[in-house]
This record gives structure tokens, C-alpha cells and sequence, in this order.
């Protein structure tokens, strides 16, 4: 896939734009949107001095500071890219000084308990479009950020019902500026698909490497001498921020546990094709979810190469 971002646009989207939470995304977003120019100026807002300190250090905005409140004050866009777990508080905190017509967004992967917190504390002047760009990688902090991490990504954006269209439109131009491809679902859709996609994989793979953290101890650590492929990739996975998943699973805990139950049946169908010897079975299910594989890769969303392309300078860095 292309490696590089388009020419920078013209005229900015936007005037203003504050990042709240300084992380692997929030970083990120404020890497390429000085990047491409997708707003005039860039204010960065994050509650901890030590991150702030170093989001300085690394030119990541114009202005950078701990106080949410002076530092949402005339922006235009204001993108919340704390843990789903604290958006409720934030934009409780932040709405009293919005701007009127100021566009605010989010980065979570959970949109419906989104919804339920933030819109009750927004203003009628204010617009309100939860995106959810699903992009990442095992990496936090402001030196994880890249300006490539959202390019041929997908984002999805989750308006409630009434939002106005421009807003939409205005979130889905800075989202494309970004280099993403742009989904539009309602919140409760959208829980539903991170769910399998998503969610329930990293269930998975926190279960399976907390299972060989347990057998460590009884197997002398050969778990880990002789992890394969396959094992690797899921302490990858399960190398992602605990609080950000915390957050995730207690907020989708709906759409998580219908997936894990459908899961749970198809589990107890593999294990009795093992148990009856149904190699026929075994490798209709292998061929399909192969054909699976293919497609993602069919779709610009992963690449054939070896070791899953995880190698080279970018240390592992791959879309969640």
C-alpha cells in the first residue's frame, strides 16, 4: 500500500483545533493535521504535565496546556481522544466554554455509551459527530504517534439522530484530509461490528496469553523459548493500553457478550469435529476462514508480506 499522505490542502478545513489526550491517537491526529493542513492552529490538551511537557518538546501543537476549559475556548473542532471511560466527564467539564457552532468530535471505539454520556452536557449551538478511526497500534504516549497511522484506514462516524448534515460532511472532510476512507452507522451498529471485529479478538488474546502466563510456571518457560507465530501475535495484540480496554469492554459489554456467546457455540462445534475426527468439517471451516484472510488483504486493509509486514521502521506498529 502507499506509504505517503497527498499534498497538504490549500486552505485549512478548520481554524482551530483542540486535541483533548495526548496519546497514540490524539498525537497522531495532531501530526497530520499539521501535516496536510487541516487547521489553521493546533492546541493540544492533556491532563498530565509530563505529557504535556513532551508534546512541547516534540512541536506537536501551537499551544499545549493541562486546562481543558481555556484550551477548548474558540475552537472550531475539538477532538476528545481520552479513554471512553472519561469522555462523559470531559465534555461535562469543556461545554460551558464551546464556542457557538463548534464541532465536537471523539475518537473511541465504543459510540453508543458515547452518545449517552456526552450529548445530555452539549449545548443545542454545538454540533456533535462521535467518530471512531480504527487505527492503532500496542504503542501509547505522544511518541507513539505517526501522521501515516490513519492512511487507507477506515473511520466511522456515529452522528446521533438530528445531526445536522453539514457537521457530518465537515467531519467526514477532515477524516478523508487524514487520509482515512469514511463509514457512516449508527452507534448501536457500529458496537455491534467492533464487537467481532474488534473487541472480542482482544478478549481473546488477553485470555490466551494470561493462560500461558499460567503455564510458565509448570512449563519452565518454554511458553515463551518456543512461542510461534501465532502466540506472538496475540501478546501484540494483548500488549495494548489496559485502561483503554478496561474502558472498552465495560462500556460494549451488550454487544460483547452477544458476540462471545455466538463464539462460545461455534467453539463447542470446532471442539467436537476434533473429538469425532471430522477432518471434512476441519477443513471446509480452515478454507473459509482463509478466503476471510484473503479478502482483508483484497481490501487494502493488511498485506500479503511476510511476518505480516510487522517488520521495518515502523516497530511493530499495526491497525487494531
Amino acid at each position: 500500500m502507499p506509504e505517503h499522505l497527498g499534498a497538504p490542502l490549500i486552505e485549512p478545513l478548520f481554524k482551530r483545533l483542540a486535541v483533548i489526550g495526548v496519546g497514540l491517537i490524539g498525537s497522531s491526529i495532531l501530526r497530520v493535521a499539521r501535516q496536510q493542513n487541516l487547521a489553521s492552529a493546533l492546541v493540544a490538551i492533556d491532563s498530565t504535565d509530563v505529557v504535556c511537557s513532551r508534546a512541547r518538546a516534540l512541536g506537536l501543537a501551537d499551544y499545549v496546556t493541562t486546562d481543558a476549559c481555556e484550551g477548548v475556548s474558540g475552537a472550531d473542532l475539538i477532538i476528545i481522544c481520552t479513554p471512553v471511560g472519561a469522555i462523559g466527564t470531559v465534555v461535562a467539564q469543556i461545554a460551558p466554554h464551546l464556542s457557538g457552532g463548534a464541532l465536537v468530535s471523539d475518537v473511541g471505539s465504543v459510540k453508543g455509551a458515547v452518545v449517552a454520556v456526552a450529548q445530555p452536557h452539549l449545548p443545542p449551538s454545538v454540533h456533535f459527530v462521535p467518530a471512531h478511526p480504527v487505527a492503532g497500534t500496542e504503542y501509547s504516549g505522544p511518541d507513539a504517534g505517526f501522521s501515516t497511522l490513519f492512511l487507507h484506514r477506515w473511520c466511522i462516524l456515529t452522528p446521533p439522530d438530528g445531526t445536522n448534515p453539514s457537521a457530518v460532511d465537515a467531519m467526514r472532510a477532515f477524516w478523508v484530509g487524514a487520509g482515512s476512507n469514511v463509514e457512516v452507522m449508527t452507534p448501536a451498529h457500529h458496537d455491534l461490528v467492533l464487537a467481532i471485529t474488534s473487541h472480542v479478538p482482544h478478549l481473546i488474546a488477553y485470555n490466551i496469553v494470561g493462560t500461558a502466563a499460567d503455564l510458565e510456571e509448570v512449563t519452565q518457560s518454554e511458553v515463551i523459548k518456543f512461542s510461534a507465530g501465532g502466540f506472538r501475535d496475540f501478546t501484540r495484540i494483548a500488549a495494548s493500553d489496559p485502561t483503554m480496554w478496561r474502558d472498552i469492554f465495560l462500556h460494549n459489554r451488550e454487544a460483547v457478550l452477544e458476540m462471545l456467546g455466538r463464539f462460545n457455540e461455534d467453539l463447542a462445534a470446532l471442539q467436537r469435529m476434533i473429538r469425532w475426527g471430522d477432518g471434512q468439517g476441519l477443513h471446509d471451516l480452515f478454507t473459509r476462514t482463509r478466503a476471510i484472510r484473503r479478502s482483508i488483504i483484497a481490501q487494502g486493509q493488511e498485506t500479503p508480506a511476510a511476518d505480516f509486514g510487522r517488520h521495518g521502521d515502523l516497530g511493530g506498529k499495526d491497525p487494531d
